[in-house]
């Protein structure tokens, strides 16, 4: 079930994203596509633990999950206090990593960046959408704590 609910929020946040693009004009720069990958590589780890049956297999998937809100957490720490102060954000790691993997290109609607890092400073109710990311990136991480805990004592018990 946490699986199933982290999914649909990531793609949910994902979907809260585009909104604010295209009806609200809130164009993104590239530490916030980097947060949409990290979203959207969280719901397909998830899914796929979830239609996996053995549990070493899924406890590898929910790791990486893990593995990947809390690099999420850390892209909205860096958009937030080294980015956003930026005068430009052209070639930066996040940048790169969009260019590199030419995710710019497979899905541009989605994730190609359309403004700067000062120019897409954006807030919702006065707080910086890379605030809000970052807090669903620890409510994630810890979910996913949990349930690497639980299958951590499972796979225990089987050793036993």
């Amino acid at each position: 079930m946490g699986l199933l609910v982290i999914a649909a929020c990531c793609l949910g946040a994902v979907g809260a994203a585009l909104v604010s693009q295209y009806a609200f004009d809130m164009q993104p720069c590239p530490w916030c596509i980097l947060q949409r990958v990290q979203f959207l590589a969280i719901a397909l780890v998830c899914g796929v633990a979830l239609m996996t049956q053995r549990v070493v297999p899924r406890l590898l998937f929910c790791v990486l999950a893990l593995l990947l809100s809390l690099a999420g957490m850390a892209t909205a720490l860096w958009q937030h206090f080294v980015a956003n102060n930026a005068f430009s954000c052209s070639l930066s790691l996040a940048d790169r990593i969009i260019s590199g993997l030419a995710l710019d290109q497979l899905m541009p609607a989605v994730l190609a960046p359309r403004a700067g890092c000062t120019d897409g400073r954006v807030e919702l109710w006065g707080v910086s959408y890379e605030l809000w990311s970052l807090t669903l990136f620890g409510i994630i991480a810890g979910v996913l704590g949990t349930i690497v805990l639980t299958l951590c004592r499972s796979v225990g018990r089987g050793l036993r």
